[in-house]
């Protein structure tokens, strides 16, 4: 751990993350807005996940759900990590100790390969299951390791800020 460790501590340095994280509003105005596009994320996540386990909007096809509002949640999570990404540029050692964070990254990562393998194997088949009220198990599957993760990664996002699992 000592390269990421000098890594962090390297960008800890730089002119503009003192800058940002010694400004009176530019912290706060990316922490609102990565808490603004990690919710919008999260709903858009939690209506197509509740679609794949059968509960929600049952009357519209799967791959229209999925046509209209994947563009939108890809958008806004791409904000949601971006602001992420400047809110650990902006206090990097914060983060490095924090094992919240570190529980975070590997629950999104793990949450990018159950979306990774839905894609790649039972949406392939979604022509013959789009109409149908009985569901693929691989769709059932997906939608709850989805909505699990997902809330997860918004469960120990919302921790780090109490860094509880940090020896004193």
């Amino acid at each position: 751990m000592a390269p990421l460790r000098t890594l962090f501590e390297w960008v800890q340095a730089f002119p503009t993350s003192i800058a940002i994280r010694e400004s009176l509003d530019l912290y706060s105005w990316i922490l609102v807005s990565h808490v603004i596009s990690m919710c919008t994320f999260g709903g858009l996540v939690l209506m197509m996940d509740l679609r794949l386990l059968g509960i929600g909007n049952m009357r519209t096809p799967f791959s229209q759900v999925y046509r209209t509002l994947l563009p939108w949640q890809i958008f806004f999570m791409g904000c949601s990590a971006a602001t992420g990404l400047l809110l650990v540029y902006t206090e990097p050692m914060r983060f490095y100790g924090n094992f919240l964070f570190w529980i975070k990254v590997v629950l999104m990562l793990l949450a990018g390969v159950n979306a990774l393998a839905f894609h790649r194997t039972t949406y392939l088949t979604v022509a013959r299951w789009d109409l149908d009220n009985g569901l693929p198990f691989g769709a059932k599957l997906a939608g709850g390791i989805g909505l699990t993760l997902w809330a997860a990664v918004v469960i120990s996002g919302r921790l780090i800020a109490y860094n509880w699992f940090i020896p004193r």
